[in-house]
């Protein structure tokens, strides 16, 4: 026996849950179907259990798409200080952190609670652990064939069901695969927010060094630059840094890292011979770094045990590049420590006002599952929260 209702979302994480309250709130009946036991795990994981969840810089150019122009409407008319307010009705304490990153006080919990508080309210229907096999069109509507449980009948369907990301959070392909059946594209996908690893030849130099974490600026082929902590670990480099960097770093391209980026290395160095030409140069670069890590860039640089008197100019040009380090990657950590997925839907096939397919009517994909993907710090939050408000907007009644 089929359940006939207005609208299905697909994915009940942060966009699938806010579409489904705010076209409920317009009247709308609404089943949200959910593959995992719970909905909002990924939201449950982020920010350390404490959800960073949306910043106070957003701005377009903080996303990545091939159409970049895609993401300025929604962005304009759900914006982050509709989410504050959002989140401050329902009495949530929150906090601002650096790059202008807000983070709950208490628990991620507390948003997953909002959402879910709203859908109650709004009598939302969601239904966990049942897997869509296809999503078939049909005269004035859509049927959508589950694992586990009878056809439904809708209207109108959401796509909400996110990227590949963290497989074990329950990321599939469906999304994709729902979009090429009704004749979309999708931009080649990767793993991005992600961490890179060493080549094997590193891993012995670095692997004692694993938990160390140090300033750092990287900086992409093509010029893109994040200065943020970079975290050393057994596989590669982490941390905010490198996981923004990741979302510009192509396979095979070289990195420029600059260990020391408070400092001109080489106006440094010739300070130093004039003022410790006996000390030697590990010591110095103790007062920078860990001392393990002055240890190993001594190392890498040729210096060894030697005093910053001593130095020749091989040296101290390979001591300069503490500031332009170049670093190829031998690749990323891929989707299992991803924190989303770059590239999905072709959003030129889709209304940037509506987020209604331009292929099929009816039809819609919110959130992660579109090529929009944002930086590190709360805007792939944004985009959810923005792109499902409009969303459900414009569906129909």
């Amino acid at each position: 026996m089929k359940t006939f209702t207005d609208v299905v979302i697909i994915g009940g994480g942060a966009a699938g849950l806010m579409c489904a309250y705010q076209a409920a709130e317009r009247g709308l009946s609404v089943v949200v179907i959910e593959q995992a036991k719970k909905v909002g795990r990924k939201i449950l994981m982020s920010g350390g259990g404490k959800c960073n969840f949306t910043n106070m810089e957003i701005a377009p150019n903080k996303y990545l798409s091939q159409n970049p122009h895609f993401c300025k409407s929604a962005l304009a008319r759900y914006t982050q200080w509709d989410f504050i307010s959002l989140v401050s009705e329902q009495g949530i304490e929150w906090e601002e952190r650096e790059l202008g990153k807000l983070f709950c006080c208490h628990s991620s919990k507390d948003i997953v609670d909002l959402l879910l508080h709203h859908c109650r309210r709004t009598s939302v229907d969601i239904r966990c652990q049942h897997k869509v096999k296809r999503v078939q069109t049909i005269d004035n509507g859509f049927t959508i064939h589950l694992d586990g449980l009878p056809e439904l009948y809708a209207k109108q369907v959401v796509v909400a069901s996110g990227g590949l990301s963290i497989p074990s959070m329950g990321a599939s392909g469906i999304g994709y695969q729902i979009a090429e059946q009704h004749g979309h594209s999708i931009i080649p996908t990767r793993a991005a927010l992600v961490p890179l690893t060493w080549q094997n030849s590193e891993k012995p130099l670095f692997s004692e060094l694993s938990g160390i974490a140090t300033p750092m600026t990287a900086t992409s082929e093509n010029q893109q630059s994040f200065s943020e902590p970079v975290l050393i670990t057994h596989r590669g480099l982490s941390g905010p840094a490198i996981l923004q960097i990741s979302s510009y770093w192509q396979p095979g391209e070289a990195l420029k890292l600059d260990w020391l980026p408070s400092e001109d290395v080489a106006a440094l160095v010739e300070q130093w011979r004039q003022s410790h030409p006996a000390t030697q140069v590990s010591t110095l670069l103790a007062e920078y770094f860990p001392k393990r890590l002055a240890r190993l860039l001594c190392d890498l640089t040729g210096c060894g045990d030697s005093r910053v008197g001593d130095l020749n100019k091989a040296q101290l040009a390979k001591l300069a590049l503490l500031n332009n380090w170049p670093w190829q990657p031998n690749g990323s950590e891929g989707y299992k420590t991803a924190e989303v997925t770059l590239g999905g839907v072709n959003t030129d096939e889709v209304s940037s006002k509506t987020f209604e397919s331009k292929k099929q009517p009816g039809l819609y994909f919110i959130g992660e599952v579109l090529d929009v993907t944002g930086w590190l710090g709360g805007y792939n939050f944004q985009w959810a929260w923005a792109s499902a408000w409009c969303c459900a907007q414009a569906l129909k009644s």
